[in-house]
């Protein structure tokens, strides 16, 4: 979520990875397990709209991200369905911005599959070479 929210306000950043990232709670509601929790604090978007719209800043103001960003999520996810990162990833693909979705087939919340776990941590540490090494051009090597 708060990768989201931090791409979505600052271009300081070189790269980002989002896994399991909320960024348009608008189009959550009633598709996760936080819908008690919502409406106790946010109340029901149709009585108040300007609320959940405010919350889903980083999808509505998609226009606003510069920064490179890799998506992950498990299809089961209950927690964060995977709508989230996939409109995100749809956002920065229109955009232009370089941008990846990496589905990983009957995880959840947290990836449980030892492969998937491992690939996970290889993704993000590819993602942040790609942009945070310094190139042999630059530094002479």
């Amino acid at each position: 979520m708060l990768t989201n929210y931090t791409i979505a306000q600052d271009h300081r950043f070189q790269a980002a990875v989002s896994g399991a990232g909320e960024s348009n709670i608008l189009a959550t509601y009633g598709t996760d397990e936080y819908i008690d929790d919502y409406e106790q604090e946010l109340g029901v978007p149709w009585k108040n709209l300007d609320v959940w719209l405010r919350i889903s800043f980083p999808f509505l103001h998609a226009d606003r991200i510069v920064t490179p960003t890799l998506f992950l999520g498990g299809d089961r996810d209950f927690s964060v369905p995977l709508h989230n990162s996939e409109q995100m990833y749809q956002a920065l693909k229109s955009l232009g911005i370089d941008t990846q979705l990496v589905v990983y087939p009957g995880q959840s919340h947290g990836i449980s599959k030892p492969s998937y776990q491992r690939d996970v941590l290889e993704r993000y540490l590819a993602w942040y070479d790609k942009y945070l090494t310094p190139s042999t051009a630059t530094t002479g090597k």
